[in-house]
């Protein structure tokens, strides 16, 4: 059995890795649903109630997520000094401009990640309106995204960000599928169109609240 240290082990490691965050984002996404039906403020705050299991699971992404960045940018190094395919499957290569800046999209996520959380994690950008609280003395989450979302810079940056989301995914799930044996000539359409849609589904899902913030749906 071949060890992690050999292209195959870290392709399944990065293939692990980016499942985990995928179901991830999906449960973000869930979670932002909240401030359409004005629970958001209450999912927080039972979040914030299970400080050991949330920081644990944090603990487990942030280890997920480092995993997946420094073997993806190995693997894709070796794929371009080798010239031998793309960033799972040589055989069924199909040049695309996600799959040709998975790095890149990455990357600035990476730091998209980095600001997302000292802005609505740490609260730490801009605690004007980081630290408000509703009438239940809880941290108002969700007056805190409307007036975040209310101001040009911030919307701007997170739209782009999910933009870059949705390119990484598209190509991210379809190489996930692959890795997993659903790479035949039959099976590659039907898996660049689940990578597609996913991808899309979860781009709607992230813009629906800073557009409707931009567009007066959700006021404080």
């Amino acid at each position: 059995m071949e060890s992690l240290h050999g292209p195959v082990g870290r392709k399944v490691v990065v293939a692990v890795t980016g499942l985990l965050m995928v179901l991830f984002v999906i449960a973000h996404m869930l979670g932002n649903m909240t401030i359409f039906t004005a629970l958001i403020n209450t999912y927080a705050e039972h979040l914030r109630r299970l400080p050991l299991l949330l920081w644990s699971y944090r603990a487990v992404m942030v280890a997920a997520l480092l995993l997946h960045m420094i073997l993806g940018i190995q693997l894709a190094v070796e794929n371009l000094a080798s010239k031998s395919g793309n960033y799972f499957i040589t055989r069924h290569r199909s040049v695309t401009f996600a799959g040709e800046t998975m790095i890149w999209s990455g990357l600035l996520l990476l730091v998209f990640i980095v600001y997302h959380l000292l802005h609505f994690t740490f609260r730490v950008t801009d605690p004007g309106i980081s630290n408000l609280l509703d009438s239940l003395g809880r941290p108002d989450v969700g007056r805190m995204v409307i007036l975040s979302f209310q101001q040009g810079a911030i919307a701007v940056v997170y739209l782009a960000s999910m933009v870059l989301l949705y390119l990484h995914l598209s190509h991210g799930i379809q190489s996930l599928l692959q890795s997993v044996g659903l790479n035949g000539d039959e099976s590659l359409p039907t898996v660049r169109r689940a990578g597609t849609v996913i991808s899309f589904i979860l781009l709607a899902g992230f813009v629906a609240v800073p557009l409707f913030v931009i567009f007066g749906v959700l006021r404080v």
